[in-house]
């Protein structure tokens, strides 16, 4: 019997595919799929570009791999929609005597769910796949109740008989990401490693293409952003930023679902999947930009959620909102069960909804309006 094409064939034979249209469907998949370490997003960024730059009047990318596509350039205001291409991954940090490798973290890896995992490790000569090694639960002496492990206790097995023949095929800070890829979970939800933030820069991607097909006139300039560095200081948001200086901006991330078990709801809020993408309100994000995109949303019949934060959002919007004197920005976010994990599990349905908020944000925008707080 001959094997499906992708987990997209496989899951439509089961009855479990969403309703999503199919082209943009087998782009999620393939952005998410490809690894995309932070620092080390070049992989990732052509998959992006090659598919945007049909939509795009022009894609340009910069001296660190931040990639633009823009739409009605000239237009204006200047509207800046972003996300980081970025995950989480680990390095080489050390090769012992033995050929086995030990390892730093890029972002925030949990030991915990890092073990007894199949990785690769991103070679210049190639992808090396390892093992993150694991000693049976019987062969490991406790004193009192079990330690979580810590980063630097982590080691992966290349299959390497000594040092000289690891260093034959790897090196000191190649990076490594987890061998899980997009698959179907059941109806509309999917399940990936990397969905933080993929779906991000597949919103952006898909609401431009939403906007490039509408027969609306559009007043605004689009730029379309896919940016580096995010899980390891909010780089490439930082650049791409000033280097644009758009009139407002609207970022996307994923945010954490609290609806299932485990999660306090009273500290860390009420947030659910298939409920539609959040807007968060506070510090960052800029009043009467978060009050347009209620209005959107009302009008367009999309659903919304609403998050608060009390000092940073952690994420891109933290470092726009102030670029430049400040930019008017906001988040959106997709809710996301088991954040910076292997198995981050989303809606699609939601998905859908963050690129259609932006489009009809965007579509709204009269010519040359600016965002500025009313006192």
């Amino acid at each position: 019997m001959p094997m499906p094409a992708s987990s997209i064939d496989a899951a439509a034979a089961a009855g479990q595919t969403s309703r999503m249209r199919k082209e943009s469907l087998s782009f999620l998949e393939e952005l998410t799929n490809t690894p995309s370490p932070t620092s080390y997003e070049t992989r990732g960024q052509r998959v992006w570009l090659d598919y945007v730059s049909q939509f795009a009047d022009e894609t340009t990318h910069d001296a660190y791999g931040n990639c633009v596509a823009t739409l009605n350039k000239g237009g204006g205001p200047r509207i800046m929609l972003a996300g980081h291409a970025d995950e989480i991954a680990l390095s080489v940090n050390y090769i012992d005597d033995n050929g086995f490798l030990w390892v730093k973290r890029m972002g925030g890896v949990d030991a915990i769910v890092s073990k007894a995992q199949r990785v690769t490790v991103h070679s210049a000569k190639g992808p090396v796949l390892g093992v993150v090694g694991n000693p049976p639960p019987h062969m490991q002496r406790v004193d009192g109740e079990p330690k979580a492990p810590k980063i630097h206790e982590l080691y992966i097995d290349i299959g390497a008989s000594n040092r000289a023949a690891a260093e034959k095929r790897v090196r000191v800070g190649d990076p490594i990401t987890v061998n899980q890829n997009f698959e179907m979970l059941h109806g509309n939800l999917a399940v990936a490693r990397a969905f933080d933030n993929r779906i991000g820069t597949w919103a952006v991607a898909e609401a431009l293409r939403l906007l490039a097909s509408s027969k609306k006139k559009l007043k605004a300039e689009i730029c379309a952003v896919s940016n580096t560095q995010e899980e390891v200081g909010l780089f490439g948001a930082r650049q791409i930023a000033y280097s644009l200086n758009p009139d407002v901006a609207l970022v996307v991330d994923v945010t954490h679902a609290t609806d299932y078990p485990g999660i306090n709801k009273s500290t860390h809020g009420d947030v659910r999947m298939g409920k539609g993408p959040t807007l968060t309100h506070g510090t960052c994000n800029h009043p009467e930009v978060v009050k347009r995109l209620e209005a959107v949303a009302k009008k367009a019949r999309i659903p919304i959620q609403h998050e608060t934060v009390s000092a940073t959002s952690g994420t891109d919007t933290d470092v726009i909102f102030w670029t430049r004197g400040g930019i008017p920005s906001a988040l959106i976010s997709l809710p996301n069960r088991y954040m910076h994990s292997p198995v981050e599990v989303v809606n699609l349905k939601d998905l859908e909804q963050v690129a259609r908020l932006m489009a009809a944000f965007s579509e709204g925008v009269k010519a040359n309006e600016q965002f500025t707080v009313k006192i």
